[in-house]
């Protein structure tokens, strides 16, 4: 999966004015002003997301607040990373209670948005970096799919990693995080009743329930020897 970018730069979506092109000059100093928000909340009004078709076709932008409007359902690409330790397990982020969707969840080792301008690979290596530290990895593609929750629309793009690593948590993006062996998650898994979440303690969001059903094999493969992944 590739981000296919314009030629110039689309008008920007506006839920209260529209698509505005006037507004688009400023999206690169916009994005760089959101590494200095201070709240969740500033980042969701001010950062500028690609808005973009199942292809990866960019075909509009708008802030990360329009996108998580159930409203609009704007399609926007995320970036996953899955990290394995080599020797059966797979790091998983608790997400900080600071966070507007899902606080206090247990999720994918990284997950986040893509900002208008960028690849998917620099998303990759800059939401590694800001929620877990990892400056260097190697990294498999797995998949792009399509997600829908109650609040939005995500083209997800899907990324493992193998190899030693000391993931160190920025703690205004993730609580916590820890090696799972796969037994633990597929038992939690299994007792969770439905989609919305799980009664107990150690709740996984929706959407990495939903992506593990579909790549836990292949995951348990690349831990052990990507030979039997090819």
């Amino acid at each position: 999966m590739k981000l296919i970018y314009p030629a110039t730069v689309p008008p920007l979506f506006s839920a209260t004015e529209g698509a505005s092109a006037s507004n688009a000059g400023n999206i690169f100093a916009t994005n760089s002003s959101c590494a200095k928000a201070s709240t969740e909340a500033e980042i969701e009004a001010h950062e500028q997301l690609p808005l973009v078709e199942p292809s990866g076709r960019v075909i509009g932008m708008a802030s990360r607040k329009d996108c998580h409007n159930a409203q609009f359902k704007l399609l926007h690409p995320v970036v996953h990373l899955h990290l394995l330790d080599g020797k059966g397990g797979l790091y998983l982020q608790k997400r900080a209670l600071s966070k507007l969707l899902l606080p206090g969840y247990w999720d994918t080792a990284v997950g986040g948005h893509i900002s208008y301008g960028e690849s998917i690979e620099e998303a990759l290596h800059r939401e590694t970096r800001e929620e877990i530290g990892i400056e260097h990895f190697k990294s498999t593609y797995l998949l792009s799919y399509l997600w829908e929750s109650p609040k939005e629309r995500e083209l997800v793009n899907v990324f493992a990693a193998v190899g030693t690593f000391n993931p160190t948590p920025n703690l205004e993006e993730v609580s916590e995080g820890k090696f799972w062996s796969f037994e633990e998650i597929e038992r939690i898994i299994a007792s969770t009743p439905d989609a919305a979440g799980s009664s107990s303690s150690a709740a996984f969001t929706p959407n990495f329930i939903a992506e593990y059903k579909r790549i836990g094999n292949q995951l348990k493969c690349l831990s052990t020897s990507n030979s039997c992944c090819e």
